[in-house]
């Protein structure tokens, strides 16, 4: 079934049952139209089975569900892949714990089609553009975000202000020309490296200021051996730019 003038909300979940039926009212509440899609990684507090029963009720969402936790980027192709097959217009993924909030939704996706601007194939809630900042986060947080972004805007030429937010919303028809087998990122540095390759395929990008807070329930998922990880990939990627494949 096509779904060609509606937007697809997409999140990822691991033990997110204290933010998520909120956060589907919410969505719901700036969005009404838009469906939902979560990604959930067998989720041992009962994510998942919530998702379903809410779902039986409401056909705007749906639950895709995988053995176990795959690795964040996983869980975005896998989201992409669905929203390529279904046919939507847009696809917008955002966090599942408020750091994203909902009220940035319209933004988005009226970035896509600005009234007297060009048309863009992502449209990225960021932090450092005017108006965007960050809440909640301590001082070597915020420099190690800065750092990430310059490095990865050096190495892959990627000219968006705010290249590792996971707050965006793609043209899905752009997402189609994407080969997804082709991404080596399983976990953080996917937010590079997707936009490393729709950049390839002639993506034009943009940005709109968020405020992004820190999360006030569950755990946070990174930790260093993903932050090193992702230095890593956007390194290789950066390679093969300098060798033009």
């Amino acid at each position: 079934m096509s779904h060609r003038d509606q937007t697809l909300v997409t999140v990822a979940t691991y033990n997110e049952m204290d933010n998520l039926p909120r956060l589907v009212d919410e969505i719901h509440g700036a969005l009404p139209d838009a469906h939902i899609l979560v990604v959930d990684d067998n989720s041992p507090d009962g994510t998942g089975r919530w998702c379903d029963a809410r779902a039986a009720d409401d056909p705007r969402l749906h639950c895709l569900h995988r053995e176990g936790k795959l690795g964040l980027g996983t869980a975005i192709v896998a989201a992409m892949r669905w929203a390529v097959e279904h046919g939507y217009r847009c696809m917008l993924n955002m966090d599942a714990d408020f750091s994203h909030h909902p009220r940035y939704l319209r933004d988005l996706v009226a970035g896509m089609d600005p009234d007297g601007g060009p048309a863009v194939d992502v449209m990225i809630g960021s932090r450092y553009v005017p108006g965007g900042r960050v809440e909640g986060w301590p001082l070597h947080r915020r420099l190690m975000s800065r750092a990430v972004n310059l490095y990865a805007r050096c190495l892959l030429g990627l000219k968006p202000k705010d290249c590792s937010g996971a707050y965006r919303c793609y043209r899905v028809e752009t997402l189609a020309r994407v080969d997804f087998d082709a991404i080596r990122s399983r976990g953080y540095s996917f937010q590079e490296e997707i936009l490393w390759h729709l950049g390839r395929a002639g993506a034009r990008m943009g940005e709109t200021p968020i405020t992004f807070a820190d999360r006030q329930h569950g755990s946070s998922k990174i930790n260093s051996a993903e932050a090193f990880g992702a230095i890593w990939i956007i390194f290789l990627l950066g390679l093969r730019k300098l060798r033009g494949r």
